[in-house]
């Protein structure tokens, strides 16, 4: 990679750098499916990686992009770096995401920080189509990121794949295979065909253009060349899991919609479900793109999705994840509506019994304060895990207060344990299922 140069050109550039040193590489949403692969694969070619993200996983920077609007806030971060790999990015607007801020802003800052500090080179990961229509907030901030990289001096390299799918499965490719559990094939209204890239066919593109030699200035679509519809992909996977084919069901439009705005508010929750509007409308503008030019600058022969699949046959890891997918929302629905009718019963039909209880407990005194108490720790435990970014503190709290409840309950009243109806057998399930949520909420 070499330094600006007014006299060069404005087509691809060539890097002038010495091929046999390693360089510092800051790698942006390195957490994610596509930023955790290219960090492992920099990291094995001998680079030294720095990995920026939101949520802290080993070592790295944790930071957010929406955070980093400014120039300045960039300068900490690229210090002594050679090149940036820019992988992240957020679906949809919500609590904890801004489009605008991490596709536009941050990117933009970024852009004039490493112009400053002499940075060589910036890859980008875009999104495919983003040029052609946009229908979202998503696709037009991707645009806009696109465009501040393109009118930078750094060499950079913007990289706009199509669906990404891999061993490992995060979003959309997540979702697929979750679908490919259900006892029928879904099939929803007017989702064009789409292409698809393998991962590991991306992360080799990234590693290509941080050689010395690479090429720059150029807007790549890595996509295999095939074309497949949505229930395609969907029978492949339930193939590749060994499940037999399943029954298709055409979705009506007024269920997938109904499906889309449940993800819509799961996202205004805090949760980041890959079922929301913003995915609608990208799936029904397609995601399809030519992937010749990127073909010709890498000599990458990219891998058909059935050939990726048959090269790496499934595991009981990949099943197991498949059948939960779908299984996880309704463990924390079930947990939340729990804690949520526990509190409210308890303060309303159910406090003569409450009372009645603390009566035979031998504590009538202090009986409607302790239900009081129980039940507004009852609602807050459902409200907390209810919201993504308080759901692990108030599963611990769940955890706890059942414990307390066993063995208060156990102190005070032990005939319960003989009550032909189990109340407190009950919450033994309960804390099994509050193990489980806790087991399975992280999301990448």
């Amino acid at each position: 990679m070499v330094a600006d140069d007014p006299d060069r050109g404005s087509g691809p550039q060539t890097s002038r750098r010495d091929t046999r040193a390693p360089f510092n590489v800051l790698v942006l949403g390195a957490t994610g499916l596509i930023g955790a692969a290219v960090s492992a694969r920099l990291h094995a070619e001998g680079h030294r990686v720095v990995r920026l993200a939101r949520s802290a996983q080993g070592n790295g920077i944790v930071a957010d992009l929406a955070t980093l609007t400014q120039e300045e806030d960039w300068h900490p971060h690229l210090e002594g770096i050679d090149a940036v790999v820019n992988c992240a990015g957020v679906l949809q607007d919500g609590p904890r995401d801004s489009t605008v801020k991490v596709h536009a802003e941050a990117v933009g800052a970024l852009v004039r920080a490493c112009e400053a500090l002499g940075v060589r080179r910036i890859v980008h990961i875009s999104a495919i189509g983003v040029d052609r229509t946009a229908p979202t907030a998503f696709s037009r901030t991707k645009l806009e990121g696109d465009k501040a990289l393109m009118a930078c001096g750094v060499d950079w390299v913007i990289l706009r794949p199509s669906v990404v799918t891999g061993r490992a499965a995060f979003g959309g490719s997540a979702l697929l295979r979750g679908l490919a559990a259900l006892p029928f094939l879904p099939a929803p209204p007017d989702v064009q065909p789409f292409q698809v890239v393998q991962l590991d066919d991306l992360v080799e593109t990234v590693s290509f253009f941080l050689r010395p030699d690479a090429p720059a200035k150029l807007v790549l679509e890595p996509t295999a060349p095939d074309r497949l519809s949505f229930v395609d992909v969907i029978a492949a996977y339930r193939r590749w899991l060994g499940w037999k084919p399943a029954t298709i069901v055409r979705l009506p439009a007024a269920v997938a919609r109904f499906a889309y705005g449940l993800g819509d508010v799961l996202g205004w929750l805090g949760w980041r479900p890959p079922l929301r509007s913003t995915a609608r409308l990208e799936l029904e503008r397609g995601v399809a793109g030519d992937p010749s030019a990127w073909i010709a600058a890498t000599g990458i022969q990219p891998r058909s999705f059935h050939d990726a699949l048959a090269a790496e046959p499934a595991s009981v890891q990949e099943r197991w994840f498949a059948r939960l997918y779908f299984l996880k929302p309704v463990v924390f629905g079930v947990l939340v509506l729990y804690w949520l009718a526990t509190g409210v019963i308890a303060l309303g039909p159910g406090w003569e019994a409450g009372l009645d209880l603390m009566r035979q407990s031998g504590v009538p005194e202090i009986g409607p304060l302790l239900i009081a108490l129980g039940a507004v720790a009852d609602i807050l435990i459902g409200t907390g895990i209810a919201y993504r970014p308080t759901a692990r503190v108030a599963l611990l709290a769940a955890l706890g207060l059942s414990i307390a409840y066993v063995v208060a309950g156990t102190a005070l009243l032990p005939q319960l344990w003989a009550d032909p109806l189990g109340p407190m057998l009950k919450v033994l399930p309960i804390l099994a299922l509050n193990l489980i949520a806790l087991a399975i909420l992280e999301e990448r």
